[in-house]
Parts: C-alpha cells; structure tokens; sequence
C-alpha cells in the first residue's frame, strides 16, 4: 500500500525542522566567525537547537473504557508493523497512562513501568521520571513480535487487592462503586491496575520523527490521576475524544469531557477532535447506502449538539475495520472506515499549528538575535558609508579644513562619553529593577506561598478545606504575576528611555528592545485555577471528602505552578542579561567607529598618503558589511517564512489555521 498522507506530511515536517536546525547553525557560525555572540546568546542557540532536536509532536487519546481508543492508535501509526502493537481486545485494556515515543538517548527499546504503590509517596508522575530507579524496566526484542506483544500487554496488567489496600492508594470510594450502590456495602477484593504509568520507546519511523501518543485510561483513572488534566493533556498538541457510534454520548462520556477534555482547551476548537468510532456498528446490509450515511450523519450531529461543538469536529469513522484495510491493503473498506478524513485534519491542521508556534519562537528567541546584528552592521554599512564620502571630499583640502574636522569629532566624541557614562548609570537603576522582579520570582517565596498553604489545609483534606486553600494559594500567586508585571514595565520604560536617547542624540539605529511579559503565565495559572475549580465542583467531589485525591491533586498542583514560575524566573533573568546587548554593542561599536574617525584625520594631518589607503580600507570593509548583510537576511527569511514544509499545505489553504494553534 502507498505511504499514507500523515506518515509523508510528518517526514516531510521533520525535514523542514532540520533545515531550521541547519540554517540556526549557520547564524551561530557566523557569530563564531565574527567574535560577536555573548555567552548568553551562545546559551540561547544552544536551548534552542536542542529543543527542536528534542521537539515532539503529541497527541493525546481520551475516551472512556470500551471506545476503540487503542484501536484507532494502532490504526492511525502502526499498521505497517502488519499487527496490533499495542493490546486491543474485548474489555478493558489500557489500564494506565501508556506514552509511546522514540527515546533517541538511548538505541534499546523498552518499556518502563511505574509500580502503583508509588501513588503513595508525595511526588508527581514528572518527579519520577527523573528518576529511573523507581521504574521496572524490560528491553523489547523488535526482531521478536511475540516478545513485544507479551511485554506490551503489562499495560493492561491488574491484580485483586483487599479493600483497605484499594483505599489506602486512593483507588476506591463508595460514592463512584456500583456494587457498593446495589449491595449497601463495599466488596471485600478490588481489582486495581497494576501500574500507574507506562513508557515505551519504540523505533517506529513516526516515533523517531517526534510523534509522541499519549493513551490514557478511562474517567475513573482520570479523576485518580490529575496530573493527566494539570499537565499532561495541556501539553499535548492535540487532544482525540473518542465517543462509541453504538453508545452515543453517555453520562461517564459527558463527565469526561466536561472536567478532563474541554476543560484543559478553554475553547473548544483548538486542535480538539471528537471521533465517533464503531459507524460499522450501524452498517447495515438491508439498508441502501444513502440510508445508511443518513444514521452516520445524524449521530454526528447529536454528539456535536451534546458536546457544544461544530460539527465538523465530530469524525465518524470504524478504527477496527481501519486496521483490518492497512493491514490487508483493501482501499475500499479504508475508504468506507472514513479513517483517511481523520487523518487528512491531522495532517493539514494540527501539523500546521504546530509549525506556527515553532516558527514563533523561532522569531522571537533567534529572529530577534538575528535582527540585532543585522541592525548593528546597517548602522556600520551607513557609517562606512559616511565616512568615505567625507574622505573623499578631503581630497586637495588644505589643512585648516582637516583641523576642523578634527575639533568637531572630538567634541562630537566627548559629548557621547558623557552619555555612556549617564548609560552605565542607567545599568545600575536596571540591576537594581532586576533584583526586585527576581526576588519575587524566586522558588524560596514560591516555597513560602506553598507552606503556608498546605498549613491552610492540613488539618481539613476535605473540599472546603481545599477551597479554601486553593483560594489562599491562587490569590498569592496572582499577587506575584501582579507585582512582577510592575517591575517588568517599569524596567521596559527606563531601557526604552536609554535606546531613546542614544538615537536621538547620536543616530544609533533606533532598535525597539526586547520586551519581557507574564501574559503567558498569567494565562496557565489562569487555566490551574480553573482546573482546580472544575475539579473541586466535580460530582466526584461533591458527594465525599476523597481526602487521598485532594492531597494528589494539590501535589501535582503544586509541582505544576513550580515549574511554571522556574521557567518565568529563568526567561526574566534571560531578559535581563540581554535587553541590553544590542545597546551595549552598538555603543562599543559607535565608540570604536569615532576614535577610528579621528586617527584617521590625525594621520592624514601628517601624511597625506594615508587618505587613498583609508579610501581603498573603507571600501573593502563596505563590501564585506553588504556580504554579511545578504548572509544575515537569507537566515532571517528561512526562520520567518511562511513556507510550510515540502508537501505541507500553505496557509492560505489552510483554514482557520490561527484557531488551530494550540
């Protein structure tokens, strides 16, 4: 069978992601060449080419049990490997997070799993995977399917345990058991999974390229687990809901979606897909073919209708009988699984949004950098400029005329010493706006904020405990956004007022500097927020203290706001280090630019042999300026253009591809 169109789009998005790489290289290069790159921008072109060394693409698998989740997984990527590489079958199967990925660190496939019992010490699924001693490790013989298969199937692993053991792990409550509503009483064994998270590293061409799949387990594991809402699912690029054409939407599918799904994507069309599997359910040999695609379609429009989103979100598709066509190579019962369309949406729009936001990064991390040095050599492209046109009027000058040129450069040059001296006074203002801005980002305030809430709620793990914790803690952190957007924009104003100056009163390129904003921040604490109100207001909650999952919850809570203020305390102290580099350049190189000048007017004063010879220097260096100049503008466009990857669709037949970015 021909490559599909997600396996081409994806190789052909990882190839363009090597040319960004390449040309990064080059610019860094050519800083290397020119002595020009600080250790700071060094650091920052490291981080970046790294990070799109490292890029993933994710795409997260949500459903309740019994929805054809990991059928379609297998469907979507892995039907060339000719079988099901992950287990699919009657009943339950997933039983714990399972991400699968490419681990290029390390040649060996594996997978690693996470005991359960783990769920009873106070750190986060993200702690543990720095930690690799806490994981059972077993190598995958990919020469042997049936190896594979074996190891694969730990996923779907559970064990009997006494009741106070499910409850001692969080993983019962009378309020969500079946059997408790009908028998007034619990059961005295309970079957829970046997491990809390899996990861497997697989060298599947798709994997190698970046593609990570995020399979999870069903609602009652997503209540259990809130890190899956927190951090997981947030992170993903896209999230596939899969409802059962057979099914409907149920009231567990409409709880999963409500506090899991749309919760963590605050609008509901970015790069969020509900899949109606299982439309050969409806197949039906005594109706005609119009009859048939009528009951698809209005079961499509149902689910958008009880889900609150357009309908052209809703793919109806069968994953199993997907499968079944790849496997065999029957392009009719391909076509009739209507699995093509799904992955045509994939392909067009959630990889397009993805290349948006690296693209964006791209322009502010290293186009920025770029737009820097390309600023400084026009500067010195127009000063080169201005300085030849002087000398060459100085020929058959007398020497009054170059005495005078020379009285009016030293002025010139002492005047802009003053101001250098007035900028450095500004640098310690800066150092001073800097620490302020610090000091509020800093862990140890973080840590203050997280002690004293957790003394809020240590004595009353129940939901009015944590309403009034989580309010407590939201409300200080909030504070710190607030306080530390003051100091960022009084920060701004004195650096725009120091670039302001040195344009007007000495013509150095007019450079709008780097600008530093807690938006984004702001924003996902925003989001945590609401994640906490929507988990606290869950039924879940509602109907029983769940003191277990409340202290998991605020755990993973916590590690998530943690990571999010380390990484705004680290981007603020990257601004602050470098706001001020183009500045700082364009003074030495401005400084550098008028004592040349006035050596070259006191020799040609002496001898004026030295004018032709300063002529031809100038020429040589104004040649050299526009070369490196074109070099400059050819990396600027290839980090800021448009152009999507061979064989990607363009934006302008791409719709509404500023809605898809997540």
């Amino acid at each position: 069978m021909q490559q599909d169109q997600l396996d081409r789009r994806l190789k052909n998005y990882a190839q363009w992601r090597e040319k960004l790489i390449h040309e990064i290289q080059s610019f860094q290069a050519w800083l290397e060449t020119h002595e020009l790159a600080s250790s700071e921008q060094e650091f920052r072109i490291f981080e970046t080419i790294e990070a799109l060394r490292k890029d993933r693409l994710t795409i997260a698998f949500v459903a309740e049990f019994s929805r054809g989740k990991t059928e379609l997984i297998n469907a979507l990527f892995f039907a060339h490997f000719g079988r099901r590489l992950l287990p699919s079958e009657a009943g339950r199967t997933t039983m714990c997070p399972t991400e699968l990925f490419y681990d290029h660190e390390t040649p060996e496939a594996y997978i690693r799993l996470l005991p359960i019992e783990t769920r009873l010490k106070d750190k986060s699924i993200a702690d543990f995977k720095h930690e690799p001693i806490h994981w059972n490790h077993t190598p995958l013989d990919i020469n042997n399917p049936e190896q594979v298969e074996q190891a694969l199937h730990e996923v779907i692993r559970t064990r009997q345990v006494p009741l106070e053991k499910a409850r001692e792990l969080g993983l019962y409550d009378e309020a969500t058991d079946p059997w408790f509503k009908t028998h007034g009483k619990p059961p005295e064994q309970l079957e829970i999974p046997y491990w809390r998270h899996a990861l497997i590293s697989f060298p599947h061409d798709l994997l190698k390229q970046g593609l990570v799949v995020l399979d999870t387990p069903g609602l009652n594991a997503m209540g259990n687990e809130p890190e899956l809402t927190l951090s997981m699912l947030p992170a993903a690029q896209a999230i596939l809901f899969l409802l059962g054409a057979d099914t409907g939407v149920t009231r567990s599918d409409m709880e999963m979606w409500e506090h899991h799904v749309s919760a963590v994507r605050n609008d509901a069309g970015k790069n969020l897909v509900v899949v109606l599997n299982k439309i050969d359910t409806l197949w039906d040999e005594l109706k005609d073919a119009s009859a048939v695609k009528a009951s698809i379609e209005s079961q499509r429009i149902a689910s958008a209708e009880q889900l609150h989103i357009s309908p052209e979100l809703v793919f109806p598709m069968s994953a199993q009988k997907a499968l079944l066509a790849k496997i065999r190579g029957e392009k009719k019962l391909l076509h009739e699984s209507r699995l093509p369309e799904l992955e045509d949406y994939i392909a067009n729009t959630i990889l397009p949004g993805k290349q948006d936001i690296i693209r964006n990064n791209l322009v502010t991390h290293i186009g920025g950098m770029v737009d820097e040095n390309l600023a400084v050599l026009e500067n010195r492209k127009v000063e080169t400029t201005k300085q030849l046109a002087e000398l060459r009027s100085l020929r058959g000058k007398n020497a009054d005329v170059i005495m005078h040129l020379m009285s009016k450069s030293r002025e010139e040059q002492a005047a802009y010493l003053r101001n250098v001296e007035s900028f450095q006074n500004s640098r310690r203002l800066l150092q001073n706006q800097a620490r302020s801005m610090l000091d509020a980002l800093s862990m140890e305030a973080l840590d203050r904020l997280i002690n004293k809430t957790r003394e809020t709620m240590t004595h009353s793990w129940t939901t009015a405990g944590m309403k009034r914790g989580m309010e407590t803690f939201f409300e200080g952190a909030r504070d710190t956004m607030d306080q530390v957007t003051t100091h960022s924009e009084q920060t701004r104003m004195l650096i725009r007022a120091t670039y302001k100056k040195f344009h007007e009163e000495h013509g150095l390129p007019q450079i709008m500097p780097k600008q530093f904003s807690t938006a984004r921040f702001s924003s996902d604490l925003e989001r945590l927020y609401q994640e906490a109100e929507s988990f606290r207001r869950s039924p879940m909650m509602a109907v029983t203290e769940q003191s277990f999952v409340i202290k998991k919850f605020f755990i993973s809570l916590v590690s998530h706001t943690r990571s999010l203020f380390f990484k705004a305390n680290q981007d603020a102290n990257a601004w602050l280090k470098e706001v001020m580099n183009p500045l700082v350049r364009q003074i030495k190189d401005h400084k550098a630019t008028m004592e040349k000048r006035l050596e070259t007017l006191r020799r040609i004063s002496e001898s004026r042999d030295t004018l032709d010879a300063r002529i031809k220097e100038l020429d040589a260096l104004l040649r050299e300026t526009k070369r490196q100049i074109d070099a400059l503008q050819q990396i600027r466009h290839t980090i800021r253009s448009d152009d999507g990857p061979p064989g990607q669709a363009t934006p302008a037949n791409t719709q509404n591809r500023e809605e898809a970015i997540v």
